[in-house]
């Protein structure tokens, strides 16, 4: 309502809705899942509250979420980092780094001795 000067909810459709989505996107610089939890609730606000079903906001998209790539370290930058550990804590970055192995996996390893 603050949005639109006060204009009351029923007196708006597809259009002033879509602004304020799309104000809240490019202005508020919000989040992909703050927008869709604000579409859902304006969603739900004019069909179970006002019970309007005049325009259809289910063409307003979803909004999508950015991908975000992992920071990883170079092998350089990896081999820098190894030649500072020594011992059981080497083994495991090396161990952890090598095979994949999350932290609480390589600690849950267990040596076992070989029968000669």
């Amino acid at each position: 309502m603050l949005f639109h000067r006060r204009r009351h909810p029923a007196n708006m459709g597809k259009d002033e809705i879509a602004a304020f989505l799309t104000h809240l996107a490019v202005h508020g610089k919000v989040s992909a899942s703050t927008q869709n939890q604000a579409r859902n609730a304006l969603l739900f606000f004019y069909r179970r509250v006002l019970n309007r079903h005049v325009f259809d906001l289910d063409d307003i998209a979803p909004a999508k979420r950015g991908r975000r790539l992992p920071v990883v370290l170079s092998v350089g930058e990896m081999r820098q980092l190894l030649s500072h550990m020594r011992g059981v804590k080497r083994l495991c970055a090396t161990l952890m780094y090598g095979s994949g192995l999350r932290l609480g996996e390589c600690i849950s390893l267990r040596v076992k001795g070989c029968g000669s």
